[in-house]
């Protein structure tokens, strides 16, 4: 049996830094150089860290540093703030490639490694391997380079097939299946409706406790709530939320472990919705570090917020879980969807870590290796 073609360069030790650019608009004529910065952007640092950033040079204005924090900003005038490099969390960068062709690539996302640069992760990502890919095609097929992008996302601790377009309209199509949350999910891919370019996600978790129903439906709206540490707010179980429905199937129940293995088909792609909908029936993931339940974090209070800065000016990790952190299991294990372009019914799999297989499963897999 041949090896799966993977891709992925090692990481170097540090990033290469990030640049920010703003132009100041005419209602912020007149403000001073630190005011612009620490009232417009307070989630990226402190007062004093901003300050920090200003007197260290790493900020010009027209082209020239300054590091007079008064000094008076202009209509018009073009600021660039330069964040220093820094090393990114470990992340794993070999990547398993599950299909291929003109259109696009479906990857096997280890757990760890974030889709799109955010946080801490601006270099360590899905996207910056396959900008590598791409570059290192070759200067002779320059013309026919194409770079891949993600169409939708996997959290960083979630493992499984991760989709990505190589043209506007193959990226335009998916997004747009990915966007439509009106799948009707089947056994068979025959089941999916091609008219109208259905997408069915199908994953593996293990949850907590004992799911006692063979079949729950869970239809409850996520939506957002201010938390410390993350800029853009929190996805957690809300009325005033978006619509958001999952289909959990339970597959084992392991008493002595006090868990369940299930498979949850999923009829809409908010963020974070497995790990949400389950908590919020009670039956967190195993080793989820976020979400408690009720589809609630663990942490929401003001206590939280740590005012301190680090080196670089900014806030320090927050010390309570994000949305980032790993720790549970989670795996999208199976698309059914029209391709792109040609419209042929096509079905990815990709094979399910140990710890998120039935017994059967666990022993046919054995046997496969034993006779290969």
């Amino acid at each position: 049996m041949a090896s799966p073609k993977k891709l992925g360069l090692p990481w170097p030790e540090f990033n290469e830094g990030l640049s920010y650019n703003d132009v100041v608009p005419p209602s912020h004529h007149g403000f001073s150089l630190i005011h612009f910065y620490s009232t417009n952007y307070q989630s990226s640092a402190p007062y004093q860290g901003w300050l920090q950033r200003v007197e260290s040079g790493q900020i010009t204005v027209d082209g020239r540093v300054v590091t007079d924090p008064n000094t008076v900003l202009r209509i018009g005038s073009k600021l660039v703030y330069h964040r220093l490099p820094w090393k990114e969390p470990d992340a794993p960068y070999l990547i398993e490639v599950l299909y291929e062709d003109d259109d696009m690539i479906a990857l096997h996302k280890p757990s760890g490694l974030q889709v799109l640069p955010g946080g801490l992760f601006q270099q360590r990502t899905v996207l910056t391997q396959l900008e590598w890919e791409a570059n290192n095609q070759g200067a002779c097929e320059t013309h026919k380079r194409r770079h891949p992008v993600p169409v939708h996302r996997l959290g960083r601790g979630t493992s499984g097939i991760l989709l990505c377009a190589k043209t506007k309209l193959a990226r335009a199509r998916l997004a747009s299946y990915f966007a439509d949350g009106t799948s009707h999910i089947g056994e068979k891919s025959r089941d999916i409706n091609q008219e109208f370019g259905k997408i069915a996600k199908i994953y593996r978790a293990l949850a907590s406790g004992i799911i006692d129903n063979d079949k729950v439906t869970i239809n409850q709206p996520i939506g957002m709530v201010k938390y410390p540490g993350v800029a853009k707010g929190l996805y957690v179980a809300s009325q005033s939320g978006k619509p958001a429905l999952s289909e959990v199937y339970v597959l084992e129940r392991n008493i002595q472990e006090n868990n369940t293995l299930v498979q949850v088909k999923i009829q809409s792609g908010r963020p974070h919705q497995i790990r949400i909908h389950l908590s919020f029936i009670g039956h967190p993931l195993i080793g989820d570090p976020l979400y408690g339940v009720n589809g609630q974090p663990k942490c929401l209070d003001g206590d939280c917020i740590d005012e301190s800065f680090a080196e670089d000016g900014g806030y320090h990790r927050p010390t309570k879980p994000v949305p980032g952190d790993c720790g549970y299991y989670l795996h999208a294990h199976k698309l059914v969807l029209s391709h792109p372009i040609t419209n042929e019914i096509m079905e990815m799999v990709a094979p399910l870590p140990f710890i998120l297989q039935t017994p059967e499963e666990a022993k046919e897999l054995a046997i496969m290796e034993q006779t290969a």
